[in-house]
């Protein structure tokens, strides 16, 4: 009886473990998965077009002089995604009306 005991006991214990490990499991996915290379953002993309996004600033309408993706308060480097257009990837040297400065 004790080692059955025991071996109930063991077994609970790991199963609280791994339950406790579970959300620390789902954010290293999480991060795994925002890490790997997102799909470009169309110029097509509603959003896109109703934010005025545009690969290269320079050609931006209404852009400040040097304002770019890549010094927007919205861009993520890690991805080169933006908060804005989630699941995409913009140009570092895009820009759209959204541009906040970088702080």
């Amino acid at each position: 009886m004790k080692a059955e005991q025991n071996s109930r006991r063991q077994f609970l214990i790991r199963g609280l473990v791994s339950a406790a490990a579970l959300p620390f499991v789902g954010a290293m996915m999480s991060a795994t998965v925002s890490a790997q290379a997102l799909k470009p953002l169309p110029a097509t993309n509603p959003q896109a077009v109703a934010l005025k996004y545009v690969a290269d600033a320079k050609k931006a309408v209404g852009a400040k002089p040097g304002s770019n993706c890549a010094n927007c308060k919205l861009y993520v480097p890690a991805t080169k995604g933006c908060s804005i257009f989630p699941g995409f990837a913009v140009a570092p040297a895009g820009w759209c009306s959204a541009w906040v400065k970088k702080a």
